[in-house]
């Protein structure tokens, strides 16, 4: 059994100081086009590493010898812990080297430790993205990662918007294409992906956002008006299309008159929606309280009889006015003794 296991590590060692050299080898190749004396530089440290590697492994079989003295009945155990102690050793020096690396700024020969040597692109990718090396950076996400994500973010910062562009359209997100056609001051490709975006908003009658497209990313406030008017019109979030159609409406005379033709045409079913959109237009501006107080009496008034809770609304309109809150108090107490008799 000790004869076997000695055998295995004198293989092994054999087999990774050959495998540290044509690894070696191989990064030297990868460096060929830089300078002569960068590439002797990387040379001497990964021989310096495989060095190291050799060291570990000697102590290592003295240890392993000494295991094997102290415990002739333990199979099997020996080899493994030499195994695990090993490459978690490795692991560690290669740790330390790139560490070493991203200490001095040299990401590039960093990112190349973490993934030559450490097998790990995730942050051999993300070395290079923090070195600023995006266009590197956004190969290996693609390449090696497989994530178009943050290549194409890579790209993004590298400036490089149409590589970028490409593969957020792979990923069919249409605003973002739109935002980087915007960034390259091609408008009228920008405006062809927002207008995608707002007519798939509408589609699933998110209408708020829709509008926000017209209006933040198209400049085309009125678009977004008319939107938020079929919102409230069609009972696609009716509530919200209202609120955001009277805070879209800056003069206070427009508004007034708006909130006053709007509440015309409003069904006796939507009345209750359009009392709680005028809390919130009762509040902005002094100007809109007469008008606002008007419709929401009139509201009360007609729903009163079949929903005698609705009095407490008159306080949202008469605020600080304590005749007001007497006379809700003394409508409900006698409202209660109707019912009692």
């Amino acid at each position: 059994m000790m004869m076997n296991k000695q055998k295995f590590i004198d293989k092994f060692m054999a087999a990774f100081v050959l495998l540290a050299m044509f690894k070696v080898i191989g990064i030297a190749a990868e460096l060929f086009h830089e300078s002569f004396w960068s590439v002797i530089g990387n040379l001497i440290i990964f021989l310096i590493v495989a060095f190291i590697i050799l060291m570990v492994i000697t102590a290592l079989k003295d240890k392993e010898q000494k295991v094997q003295n102290s415990k002739r009945g333990a199979p099997g155990g020996g080899s493994f812990y030499l195994e695990n102690s090993l490459f978690d050793r490795i692991r560690s020096k290669y740790e330390d080297l790139a560490q070493k690396y991203i200490e001095e700024k040299d990401y590039k020969k960093a990112a190349k430790v973490y993934m030559n040597l450490l097998q790990d692109y995730y942050r051999g990718a993300k070395t290079l993205e923090e070195g600023g090396f995006y266009n590197e950076a956004a190969a290996v996400y693609l390449k090696k990662l497989k994530s178009k994500s943050d290549a194409a973010h890579c790209y993004e910062k590298a400036k490089q918007y149409k590589k970028a562009i490409d593969l957020y359209k792979e990923m069919e997100q249409k605003e973002k294409v739109g935002d980087l056609y915007k960034q390259m001051n091609d408008l009228k490709n920008a405006h062809i992906y927002y207008q995608m975006v707002a007519d798939d908003y509408t589609t699933n009658n998110q209408m708020v956002k829709a509008s926000l497209v017209y209006r933040k990313k198209m400049e085309k406030p009125e678009e977004g008006q008319k939107v938020l008017l079929k919102g409230w019109e069609e009972d696609k979030d009716a509530f919200n299309c209202l609120n955001n159609y009277f805070a879209n409406i800056f003069d206070v005379k427009k508004l007034e008159s708006e909130i006053q033709t709007m509440y015309e045409k409003t069904p006796a079913y939507k009345k209750m929606t359009y009392l709680e959109a005028m809390k919130y237009e009762f509040k902005k501006d002094v100007k809109l309280q007469p008008v606002t107080r008007k419709i929401a009496y009139e509201i009360i008034a007609e729903k009163v009889e079949n929903r005698s809770e609705i009095i407490n609304e008159l306080k949202h309109f008469n605020p600080g006015d304590d005749v007001i809150l007497k006379d809700i108090s003394r409508f409900k107490t006698a409202r209660n003794k109707m019912f009692r008799n």
